[in-house]
């Protein structure tokens, strides 16, 4: 098959016939996420209100950012001149399995990089090197990550569980929801939809098979994950800020700001 070369957009960075505003959606973008960037890395680094017990009535809320629950010392290997927190240790494995993800590839090339930073737009580069090549050749590890991912989910899931025992005044555990509980329980269920509908993900149910009716259970699981897919684009964003939310109700209850209600 022969193939041509496509020419990129010349007459300079933002040169564009549209009279749209084609700059909202990468503005955004970029305004998204440098904001949960700064506010992720802050409650990483603060090492504080992360979990949440008496403040809660006897419950083990837990900041998803902090799970699971490490030691709050710094190992022996740990550099001396680095400030230690637990989700330092953490938030590379779920945070390179975004940052490698092929919607957030498409969404921050165009934010932070402005290639391209639009259609039919000016970029300020006039060559296009593609992910052939080192440094980025390296997203291929999305696929790899996506494992690590799919553990974190299991054990926020447990954490959620966690959630629905209160210690009582006898020193027992006790059923019990409240406003935390529904929080850490949605959690995983937002990140369930963002992983499980991952392209490599659905690679993996069925993309490998030329002829899917001839495993049914397979092609149930190609279709579902084919579902979630649809949607990715949402499933990522809110995913993502709920993160952030969840971390900040529990580290908000935990200091004492906010106070959780008790359901049940």
């Amino acid at each position: 098959m022969s193939s041509i070369d496509v020419p990129l957009k010349k007459g300079g960075f933002g040169t564009t016939s549209r009279k749209d505003n084609w700059w909202v959606e990468p503005l955004l973008v970029f305004l998204g996420y440098m904001a949960f960037v700064v506010y992720a890395t802050w409650a990483a680094l603060e090492g504080n209100n992360y979990l949440c017990t008496t403040q809660c009535g006897g419950a083990d809320y837990l900041s998803p950012i902090y799970s699971p629950l490490l030691s709050e010392t710094a190992p022996a290997w740990w550099p001396a001149f680095l400030p230690f927190s637990a989700a330092m240790l953490i938030l590379p494995f779920p945070g390179l399995f975004r940052f490698t993800c092929y919607y957030y590839r498409g969404a921050y090339y165009k934010a932070f990089w402005a290639d391209p930073i639009s259609c039919t737009v000016g970029e300020p580069r006039n060559t296009y090197r593609g992910e052939k090549t080192l440094p980025l050749v390296l997203q291929n590890i999305h696929r790899y990550f996506l494992y690590f991912a799919i553990i974190f989910v299991f054990i926020l899931l447990y954490d959620g569980y966690r959630s629905l025992w209160f210690t009582g005044p006898d020193g027992a555990k006790h059923f019990g929801i409240g406003i935390g509980s529904l929080v850490l329980i949605l959690n995983p269920i937002l990140l369930g939809g963002y992983t499980f509908g991952c392209h490599s993900f659905r690679h993996l149910t069925g993309g490998m098979m030329d002829i899917m009716s001839r495993s049914p259970i397979r092609k149930t699981a190609y279709d579902c994950v084919s579902c979630l897919n649809r949607s990715h684009m949402k499933w990522a964003w809110v995913s993502m800020f709920f993160v952030g939310f969840a971390d900040l109700y529990v580290r908000l209850c935990a200091m004492g700001v906010w106070t959780d209600w008790r359901i049940l």
